[in-house]
């Protein structure tokens, strides 16, 4: 059996850690209390862009139903899955917190036809990607110091950005990270991810009637989750899919930790540098998990984000959005004095959709309202 070394920090050899790291773009001075990626988390919780996280939509527009999840209590959910995983793997836990918390921070309002929509309009000047928008924000749009724009985050964070995978998300190229992947912790947040908004979309779209028994039947990860929890005995509808979703979850985190362990260990990374080099994703799902979980994604592509009900939300979306764009483009002076300086070193164009991009679904309705 392979043994791997803890380091001075309590965490696995192949771990990221401060004294490890590339540091931040700018140099700044250590903490006294908090290390280099508590900060990191910390200067992501109080950002403007996260705070705003809480009126985007998920899945389902925040305000139809108190229940249903918001950006932001989706983001939160997935720090909760990611934490776990780095933490039984023994890596860096309050890093991939930090990745999980900031990853969704580039998404538009009303989802992904906010996004459709916002890369419609900016086609001829570079597109809009939910991903390099992240990164945009907290490199360039937050601005909470005087020396610098941005939040000068430590560059395994960033990396982490830079390189957020799941099924509908690839990672673009980008000069400054030449690493085919990013750190574990970074692995750990995708995959966490994609099970925390699989089993949560699940649970929002059964509460919104978008799902019934007989396609559900016909899933082995629904099947085992409701064996699980034993579920044909709780007589509450509610509470049924809620506890199925939370097996689906406990049973696909179980499986990534059992995975991920061997895969390390088969692996011989024994270093930070190592897991770049071999440019392998190493904190993942078995075969027989992941085409399970495949399965479910497709149910819910076909049943709930293709269905009539959201779909015609997005002609909805995109009238609100172009409306909205040509009002800025020609008004700008109703942006907020940040972007007003932005469109100096940015351009209006891209400006105007970095403005868009970053607010709420009410703040968006809100403005249409009142000024179309």
């Amino acid at each position: 059996m392979r043994v791997f070394r803890m380091n001075a920090e309590g965490l696995k050899s192949y771990a990221v850690t401060e004294a490890g790291s590339k540091g931040r773009k700018f140099a700044q001075a250590g903490h006294a209390y908090r290390n280099a990626f508590e900060r990191d988390r910390d200067r992501i919780i109080h950002c403007d862009a996260f705070r705003r996280l809480a009126g985007k939509t998920q899945v389902f527009a925040p305000g139809l139903d108190d229940n249903y999840r918001s950006r932001s209590t989706h983001t939160i959910e997935v720090a909760q899955v990611g934490r776990t995983i780095a933490r039984v793997l023994g890596l860096n836990e309050t890093l991939t917190e930090a990745i999980c918390l900031a990853h969704d921070l580039g998404h538009s309002p009303f989802g992904h036809s906010g996004e459709m929509v916002l890369n419609k309009i900016s086609a001829g000047f570079g597109g809009f990607e939910h991903n390099r928008q992240t990164l945009r924000i907290v490199d360039l749009l937050e601005h909470p110091y005087v020396e610098f724009a941005g939040l000068n985050l430590m560059y395994e964070t960033r990396l982490g950005l830079a390189k957020h995978r799941s099924p509908y998300d690839r990672p673009e190229e980008h000069r400054e990270f030449n690493e085919a992947v990013g750190p574990l912790e970074a692995q750990a947040a995708d995959i966490a991810d994609r099970i925390a908004y699989n089993a949560h979309d699940f649970e929002d779209a059964s509460r919104a009637g978008l799902l019934d028994g007989e396609e559900l039947g016909e899933l082995k990860i629904y099947n085992k989750a409701a064996a699980r929890c034993r579920a044909q005995l709780i007589e509450d509808a509610s509470i049924r899919k809620t506890r199925i979703a939370k097996a689906i979850i406990d049973t696909l985190v179980s499986d990534v930790i059992e995975t991920s362990k061997e895969a390390i260990a088969q692996s011989k990374v024994a270093s930070l540098a190592d897991v770049y080099d071999r440019g392998e994703v190493l904190v993942r799902l078995s075969e027989e998990a992941d085409g399970e979980l495949r399965a479910f994604e497709k149910l819910l592509m076909d049943h709930v984000y293709m269905h009539p009900k959201l779909r015609s939300l997005h002609e909805q979306v995109e009238e609100w959005l172009m409306n909205l764009y040509h009002l800025l483009r020609e008004r700008p002076e109703m942006m907020a004095v940040r972007y007003r300086e932005l469109v100096k070193t940015q351009g209006l164009e891209r400006t105007v959709v970095d403005y868009i991009a970053g607010m709420t679904d009410r703040f968006c309705i809100q403005l249409v309202e009142e000024n179309i």
